[in-house]
């Protein structure tokens, strides 16, 4: 197999990882109120057919596996057998809704069900078979790509699926914009400074302009040569701010759209681009060490933010409805996002970093 085939299996992989995290955490947030029933955990399985149960419910279920059983099955292409692949990587995907359904059992909020183990099953069963129809294709373009686009450097899959994981940070909508790293939440912990808005404003341009550095940095070390980079990172930046737009008209109500687009948002930006200007062109141990330093400071930032008087007055009039697992996890992987870079940024730096021109 060629160096860029061996990328595009270690990439799915790393991506059937991270989805599967993200399954697991959905699957049991609030991780909270654990309980013995007395009922054995495998009654569900005999259970009759649910009370309550919606056709978004059927479908979401289906859809959050699909992509589970498509990265399983591309990076286990290399199994022997022609559908040796596809099946493993059901039953890996089934076997992972039995178990998280099993452990639903414990959780108040939580009710175990036959026919949403029925439902991921055959997500992962369906995505499964998508990779293994088209999964030549797939590793064609994704080897072609790769060879145009992507530099051959060390972690470079583990940078892509960090980049991937990070276009979940702007769905979240009580963060500011880009402003991953906020463990208050998750720890209890009140806001340390009380709210100013001229101190607010520039607190906020700071946490902006940080991260949108910090990961404009990664993007451009990934990239095969500067002249890409110059191009991919502003449209990818521009995508997070797409994605924070649509997320917050789907989540909130389109009334609010545009809520997140303040003076210091549109400041921090402005302050990124400047810095990005120079920035991408700097050698690449040194572009690595400036985005671990910008991802620093825009964490210790947010931490040190007073309560985010947009986010507050969109959420008052927020039904989350069907939406409260997912922000749940929109919200953990902001909260944790800077800390899975930074260790990468820190391996990539500890083994050599390089970069074509």
């Amino acid at each position: 197999m060629s160096q860029h085939g061996k990328r595009s299996v270690v990439l799915a992989r790393y991506l059937a990882l991270a989805w599967c995290g993200l399954i697991v955490y959905a699957s049991l947030h609030p991780f909270a109120g654990w309980r013995d029933t007395g009922v054995s955990p495998w009654a569900f399985i005999e259970g009759a057919w649910p009370r309550y149960w919606t056709l978004f419910d059927l479908v979401a279920n289906v859809a959050v596996y699909l992509p589970l059983g498509l990265f399983l099955t591309l990076g286990l292409h290399r199994l022997p057998g022609r559908y040796s692949a596809a099946i493993v990587a059901t039953l890996l995907a089934a076997g992972l809704s039995f178990g998280l359904e099993t452990l639903q059992n414990w959780l108040p909020s939580r009710v175990p069900s036959n026919l949403d183990l029925a439902c991921n099953s055959a997500g992962g069963l369906l995505g499964a078979l998508w990779a293994h129809l088209v999964g030549p294709r797939i590793f064609a373009r994704l080897e072609s790509t790769a060879h145009r686009l992507l530099a051959p450097v060390p972690h470079g899959e583990l940078g892509l699926t960090l980049l991937g994981l990070w276009m979940i940070v702007p769905l979240s909508p009580e963060t500011l914009l880009f402003g991953a790293g906020d463990l208050r939440q998750l720890f209890g912990l009140t806001p340390a400074l009380p709210f100013s808005s001229e101190h607010y404003t520039l607190i906020e341009a700071g946490i902006t302009a940080c991260n949108a550095v910090g990961v404009g940095l990664i993007l451009g070390y990934l990239a095969a040569r500067r002249w890409i980079a110059c191009l991919a990172v502003p449209l990818f930046l521009l995508l997070g701010l797409a994605v924070r737009m649509l997320g917050t008209a789907v989540l909130i109500g389109p009334g609010e759209a545009m809520a997140w687009w303040t003076p210091g948002a549109r400041q921090g930006l402005q302050v990124a681009a400047a810095i990005l200007l120079v920035a991408l062109w700097l050698p690449a141990r040194a572009a690595l060490a400036l985005a671990a330093l910008t991802l620093f400071a825009g964490t210790v930032l947010v931490n040190l933010a007073p309560p985010n008087p947009y986010s507050e007055a969109a959420l008052a009039a927020w039904r989350q409805g069907h939406f409260l697992n997912f922000n749940g996890l929109t919200r953990l992987v902001a909260s944790l996002w800077p800390f899975l870079a930074l260790p990468f940024l820190l391996l990539t730096l500890r083994g050599g970093a390089g970069r074509s021109t």
